[in-house]
């Protein structure tokens, strides 16, 4: 796609950043929410394989959607999203993509999932879903930006419930979250037959305490865990180490 019709694709005050993978773009607005390296760690830990019909729950502006495709087998992806203006840049950024054959973006309440796809549907769902609860930390006043971090139009139960009615039995469920909430995050998950069976911590330096937590489960899977070696972003302030490097170059 020529420059001049990129910018077609824009409204005011968006931009289009490149995602450093297989010639990806994404539209994105400062003002609303940018994703983050969360976004990216957690489409490289979902296993996604050939065949696969993936969900992800609370898409934003389309990243992981857009990121699985490029870099796994899956069949089809499908990004569900409450807000409409990223709905609206998600499915342009399909568009800039040219790959509205596979990826599509719906926009939906997280909540009524079960009543827009049908059950047992996905052998995949993932989820970067907002981290804090209402009585955490302070709220931003820029309403996407609050719904992005807070739960305020869904909350953690609501994806897991989701997922669990989605996923075939034996389907995988992979989500991205903060430690701090780890009880709760096993619990929920239990609670709905999704069975943790995979872990692992994200530290910012190596002699700092978690800022992050990848986990997976299985629906309907047998009590198991593996937890994986610490994931560690930065060797000094802004220089990644060579395993998130190898992520981003991937």
């Amino acid at each position: 796609m020529l420059e001049t019709d990129k910018s077609r694709l824009l409204l005011e005050g968006e931009r289009i950043d490149d995602l450093q993978c297989k010639g990806y773009e994404i539209i994105q607005d400062p003002k609303r929410f940018c994703f983050g390296v969360d976004a990216v760690l957690l489409a490289h830990y979902a296993r996604v394989k050939e065949g696969d019909r993936v969900l992800d729950l609370g898409t934003g502006t389309g990243i992981i959607p857009i990121l699985l495709n490029a870099i796994t087998p899956g069949a089809h992806f499908t990004g569900l999203e409450i807000q409409a203006a990223s709905v609206d840049m998600a499915k342009r950024s399909v568009l800039l993509n040219g790959i509205g054959d596979k990826v599509d973006m719906i926009e939906g309440d997280i909540k009524e999932a079960a009543a827009l796809f049908d059950a047992a549907s996905f052998q995949v769902v993932t989820s970067n879903p907002p981290y804090m609860t209402n009585q955490h930390a302070l709220q931003n006043d820029y309403e996407p930006k609050t719904i992005a971090r807070h739960e305020v139009l869904c909350t953690l139960e609501d994806v897991v419930a989701a997922a669990a009615k989605l996923l075939v039995p034996g389907g995988r469920f992979y989500m991205i979250h903060k430690p701090f909430r780890l009880p709760e995050i096993i619990s929920v998950m239990k609670e709905y037959r999704i069975e943790p069976k995979e872990l692992r911590m994200i530290h910012p330096y190596v002699d700092k305490e978690p800022t992050m937590v990848l986990i997976g489960g299985v629906r309907g899977g047998r009590p198991m865990m593996k937890v994986a070696p610490p994931l560690v972003l930065y060797k000094e302030k802004n220089v990644y180490t060579d395993e998130v490097y190898k992520i981003y170059k991937s």
